[in-house]
């Protein structure tokens, strides 16, 4: 089981940034494919990135696209999420994920995710 702990939300304005962190633990983190998801008030929650174990395949959900980045560092065990251009909708609690299959990476669908934060709030204000 790997353990996640994310960090660096906060309350920012339209057209902000902010960068995502979350440091893993638990097990061989480079072997994993890594996500991020969010869940707003009253929604379900739903996919915004995926990365890669290697760290060369990125996945990006239609609505951040060309506005979020993700990456990964194995030397520290963490993954990042570097979100610009903030918009209200983008308002919700962040949770890092970790996929449950070493080396495994489909180009049709997610990874099979199955560890997660505890989750980060990230609110922006208009």
């Amino acid at each position: 089981q790997v353990q996640l702990v994310e960090s660096g939300g906060g309350l920012v304005q339209v057209g902000d940034s902010l960068r995502l962190s979350c440091d893993a633990s638990g097990r061989s983190f480079s072997r994993y494919a890594m996500g991020w998801f969010r869940q707003a008030p009253g929604k379900e929650r739903e996919f915004v990135a995926a990365i890669a174990w290697s760290g060369s395949i990125t996945r990006y959900s239609d609505s951040v696209k060309g506005r979020f980045t993700i990456s990964r560092d194995h030397a520290k065990n963490a993954v990042y999420l570097q979100m610009n251009s903030l918009k209200p909708e983008d308002t919700a609690v962040y949770y890092c994920s970790a996929g449950g299959r070493p080396y495994s990476w489909s180009a049709r669908t997610l990874p099979d995710f199955d560890s997660w934060g505890q989750g980060t709030q990230v609110t922006v204000s208009s």
